[in-house]
């Protein structure tokens, strides 16, 4: 099952925000997947979120305010919901970067934005509802797959937002899904480009106070944001980034040919985690296209994966949790330019020419 619904997908120069991610990024993976959505090998329908509601028996508000109470600390979101300068719009100020350490604005005309900023909260909002309808399908539909073709705000830590993120709405999901007892052990699997940083604070500070099931792993750049000199200079002790995540895994500049083995090997050691003889009751994999090639965010140079060799790390990752029947739950997350929609594209294309062989029952 796909979920895709452009009504959450942020255009964000209309909030005066210039970022380089494609306005029509999931569109061109729905609109150049067509031919094979009848594939008896696709993986499911291609829904929007009404339909996914419809589907799942779900109404009315899916993510609430308590929801985000649960991951993020009652200040912040407060200040989320309070609107106004010192609220809302200084927490989209931070999230996005939108001054930079001179006070100028970084990346920000708001000359030219057609919808107020704030707006752009309620868009956040309908990604992090999707997130969590993606796992919840992944759970309760017979092919126990889904890729939501939105989210993946791993930056967002505890009572901030960072890196293109307000809120963390992968944890966010998996404490609801917690919380609703539909989920026990739940794998967070990390290939964005960045290392999940936000995602790693989260669960340390969820195990030092009532307990998580949650086990994080990350494969990212060894260097480069948020790992860069400056950011590490301001870093607080036991705050993100310096916070590891349950599986570390960084890689150098020039090491790609060594990624997809060492993300093997971490997904093994992320098994030797769980509990003796268990399994997650789900993974959530964040699956970012920003180690793509052709990626065009400049704090994403560091790593430079073939399209291929994204293939290969998604396949990796699909087939090992298949091989296991652990239903899985796919957020798009990263990717930057007119190029990002090719790896998801492939990945979802492979899946339908059977390149992962059929989709098992859990």
């Amino acid at each position: 099952m796909i979920i895709f619904d452009d009504a959450i997908t942020p255009v964000f120069s209309d909030y005066g925000i210039m970022l380089p991610i494609a306005a029509s990024r999931s569109r061109k993976v729905v609109d150049e997947l067509a031919p094979y959505i009848r594939h008896e090998r696709f993986p499911g329908p291609v829904l929007d979120m009404e339909q996914t509601l419809s589907l799942l028996g779900k109404s009315g508000d899916v993510i609430t305010r308590a929801d985000i109470e649960r991951v993020h600390s009652e200040k912040y979101v407060k200040a989320l919901f309070s609107g106004g300068s010192d609220g809302l719009l200084r927490a989209l100020f931070t999230a996005y970067e939108l001054v930079g350490p001179d006070g100028k604005p970084n990346r920000y005309e708001p000359d030219k934005a057609v919808k107020p900023l704030s707006a752009l909260f309620d868009k956040i909002l309908g990604q992090c509802a999707g997130s969590y309808l993606a796992c919840v399908a992944a759970l309760k539909t017979d092919r126990h797959f889904c890729y939501f073709l939105a989210g993946g705000n791993h930056h967002a830590r505890y009572d901030t937002g960072a890196g293109f993120c307000l809120i963390n709405e992968i944890i966010i999901a998996a404490r609801k899904l917690e919380a609703e007892s539909d989920a026990r052990t739940i794998w967070i699997i990390d290939v964005d480009v960045h290392k999940g940083c936000g995602s790693a604070e989260l669960v340390s500070f969820m195990r030092k106070g009532a307990g998580t099931g949650i086990l994080t792993l990350s494969i990212h750049m060894a260097h480069g944001w948020p790992l860069d000199a400056e950011t590490l200079k301001r870093a607080v002790p036991g705050r993100a980034p310096l916070v590891p995540s349950d599986v570390e895994i960084p890689i150098d500049e020039g090491e790609e040919a060594f990624y997809v083995s060492r993300l093997e090997e971490g997904l093994k050691i992320l098994e030797r985690l769980t509990p003796y003889g268990s399994k997650p009751d789900i993974a959530i994999v964040v699956d970012g296209a920003d180690p793509y090639e052709h990626d065009e965010l400049l704090s994403s140079a560091l790593m430079r994966l073939s399209l291929e060799q994204c293939i290969e790390r998604d396949m990796l990752i699909y087939n090992f949790l298949q091989e296991r029947k652990i239903p899985s739950a796919w957020i798009m997350a990263g990717g930057y330019g007119e190029r990002a929609w090719e790896p998801p594209y492939h990945f979802l294309k492979r899946l339908s020419e059977g390149g992962g062989g059929n989709l098992v029952a859990v």
